[in-house]
């Protein structure tokens, strides 16, 4: 029998594992909920009920009080980005404002109070890693999240005119905001690369009806960003994996050729997702993760998640590469637990492997 970190890094190989590797990325909100429900001590022990292969790391904020993500915000926010976007709603919600849309010069843009990686603090990585970098695959590095924020800086209208507009400008805020990731996580990878193994990062490129952008936008603004990640990743001897939401499909063989080696989320109900599709186009050169409809998940009940999970296996579990888990990285509070619990007690009884 595999331990965790052996079945993951052999479904990113493309190798036969003895099981499907599983995944479970959820609130906190929603896993203070299942700890409650289910009568369990501790986080740990939520993950080790669903049989999660993975386990994350992350480095806390440790910079000036008024930029924290939660410190002294105004009535009605609910989050401060790195870059000192308040956002308000759920679970992060939306952006307030949009403080560099009547930017109109590079300068301007040089200008603006940019964060410092340094207000991360690396330090704790290694000790939250180690305990369990022999037996599960650790996923770590700073989410990125660098097209979001040049969203939220210039608001995605301007953003996108400004693509044909003004691309100096794009490039400039999408230079600042990626050269603050990249330089986070490489400071974590520095000082605990060695029991990481995958750099997971997010993007969501997709809408619910097809890519946000077309190839030669993607390509023009996107991908030298996106490949500068990558290539650090690799520089650490670290698989890269990337959660993007929506239909995307059109993009995938540009991020394939940046060298990105799996993607995470695959909704299927999105224009050109379909899971048998994506898989027999891109099944034998991506780790493909997810796929399993997170929207059923919360509306549905215990046995047609059972039901859906045993389809998407049939579909994804041949030749390898692919872990299960929602089509989200974010399992929300409102899902039921016992749906939650159907999806990953049918992948680990029906995502067996047949001995060679």
């Amino acid at each position: 029998m595999m331990t965790s970190k052996e079945r993951v890094m052999a479904a990113f190989a493309h190798e036969i594992p003895d099981r499907v590797p599983v995944w479970l990325g959820a609130s906190p909100a929603w896993r203070a909920k299942a700890i409650r429900a289910l009568g369990l001590p501790d986080d740990e022990s939520l993950s080790r009920r669903v049989g999660d292969d993975f386990r994350r790391v992350t480095a806390p904020y440790a910079g000036p009080p008024e930029r924290a993500p939660y410190h002294d915000l105004p009535p009605g926010v609910t989050f401060r980005s790195p870059f000192g976007i308040l956002r308000h709603g759920y679970e992060g919600g939306q952006p307030v404002s949009h403080p560099l849309e009547h930017a109109e010069t590079v300068r301007e843009i040089d200008a603006y109070e940019w964060p410092d990686p340094a207000w991360i603090d690396v330090t704790s990585i290694r000790a939250q890693a180690e305990p369990y970098a022999d037996e599960y695959a650790i996923l770590g590095g700073d989410w990125s999240p660098f097209w979001h924020d040049a969203i939220d800086l210039l608001g995605m209208p301007n953003l996108m005119m400004k693509m044909y507009d003004a691309p100096e400008i794009v490039d400039a805020v999408l230079g600042h905001v990626v050269e603050y990731y990249f330089e986070v996580s490489r400071r974590i990878f520095d000082a605990a690369g060695d029991v990481i193994d995958i750099f997971f990062i997010g993007n969501d490129f997709g809408s619910q009806i097809g890519p946000l952008m077309g190839e030669a936008q993607f390509r023009r603004f996107i991908a030298p960003h996106l490949k500068r990640l990558i290539d650090l990743g690799h520089d650490y001897g670290l698989r890269v994996l990337m959660h993007c939401c929506g239909g995307y499909a059109p993009l995938i063989p540009t991020m394939i050729e940046l060298g990105l080696d799996g993607l995470q989320a695959l909704q299927p109900n999105c224009r050109g997702m379909d899971p048998a599709s994506i898989k027999a186009q891109f099944g034998d050169r991506l780790l493909l993760m997810g796929a399993i409809n997170s929207q059923l998940i919360i509306e549905r009940a215990p046995e047609a998640v059972r039901a859906e999970t045993r389809r998407i296996l049939s579909i994804m579990m041949p030749g390898g590469g692919y872990v299960a888990s929602p089509s989200h990285d974010y399992v929300l509070e409102e899902t039921p637990v016992e749906n939650v619990l159907a999806l990953y007690d049918t992948a680990r009884k029906f995502g067996v492997y047949a001995p060679a």
